[in-house]
């Protein structure tokens, strides 16, 4: 994610190679990057922390107890597969503000759902997919029927294991 300097001194000169920069720059470079913040993107009852990739950020303990779904996480963790992981993506081509609503399902190329859009900022966000169906080309429909293409990306943070 970088580093972020919350200063009254509005010079860049602070920071080598810094930049002034505003809290929607900040937004947008949290959703290329695939990090989750808050209820929008991670919201309450829905979200598994696995899915979010929690566990890459060292937001899950393995170690320790007690938390609520920790035996479900855990298992999940040490046995089971992950089918769906939270990804950055983009949206590609013009369209309405406000046509693309959280929990839009987002479709293959034949139609099928694929997962679902959970938030995002004018051409970027993160979306929930099935890892099984972000190869192939991916859409979303908008409030006024419009189709938007999606392209979905791995962020080179994540564990190499994981793309």
């Amino acid at each position: 994610m970088g580093w972020r300097l919350l200063t009254q001194d509005e010079s860049p000169a602070l920071v080598p190679r810094g930049r002034l920069a505003d809290v929607w720059d900040y937004h947008r470079h949290r959703y290329q990057q695939g990090v989750p913040e808050g209820v929008h993107d991670l919201p309450p009852g829905v979200a598994l922390p696995l899915e979010s990739n929690l566990a890459f950020m060292n937001g899950i303990s393995f170690t320790k107890g007690c938390y609520v779904g920790q035996e479900l996480t855990a298992r999940t963790h040490h046995m089971g597969v992950i089918r769906k992981r939270l990804f950055p993506v983009q949206l590609l081509g013009s369209f309405p503000v406000g046509s693309i609503t959280p929990g839009t399902t987002v479709l293959t190329e034949s139609g099928q759902a694929a997962g679902k859009y959970r938030a995002g900022q004018g051409n970027v966000g993160l979306a929930l997919l099935y890892l099984e169906k972000i190869k192939g080309p991916l859409h979303i429909r908008t409030t006024g029927s419009g189709r938007v293409a999606l392209v979905t990306s791995v962020p080179d943070w994540w564990p190499t294991v994981t793309k």
